[in-house]
């Protein structure tokens, strides 16, 4: 009696350990994808800061200007909007939340800090990201940030 109770204690454990193990994979792999991407926005490469984004006519990106669809439209208007490191300033990001929508969907929720010279001044708000893993990568497919 005593052996199997713990024989059922052990594979709960390990039940336990593999699910937070298999959820714990994508989120390291989705934290070390926003930190690769913060470091190319604070050494002001947009196209390094860009490999998190989905390659795709599809990427969504909601900003307070509207909708923009597409990689390349968004890569556009990143660096129309930041022309130089003066601009962009240092990025900070915050996760405040990472919920898994399935095996290969990640909702993430966080904020963004820019610190910049005073004539320019410092910038931040908010953003929900949707990450998907496609061909085994993690990448964000739609990004709300405000």
């Amino acid at each position: 009696m005593m052996n199997n109770t713990l024989l059922k204690g052990f594979c709960l454990c390990l039940t336990y350990l593999s699910i937070h193990f298999l959820q714990a994979q994508p989120e390291k792999e989705i934290r070390i994808l926003l930190q690769k991407q913060q470091d190319a926005w604070n050494q002001g490469n947009l196209d390094a800061f860009m490999d998190g984004y989905w390659q795709s006519d599809s990427l969504q990106f909601i900003g307070k200007n509207g909708i923009t669809w597409g990689y390349n439209a968004t890569l556009a208007r990143y660096k129309k909007s930041y022309p130089d490191a003066k601009t962009m300033g240092q990025l900070t990001f915050t996760i405040l939340q990472m919920q898994p929508l399935g095996k290969k969907y990640y909702f993430i929720t966080g904020k963004w800090h820019l610190a910049r010279a005073p004539e320019i001044g410092n910038a931040e708000g908010h953003f929900t990201l949707i990450f998907k893993q496609i061909d085994k990568k993690w990448c964000i497919i739609a990004d709300h940030s405000s």
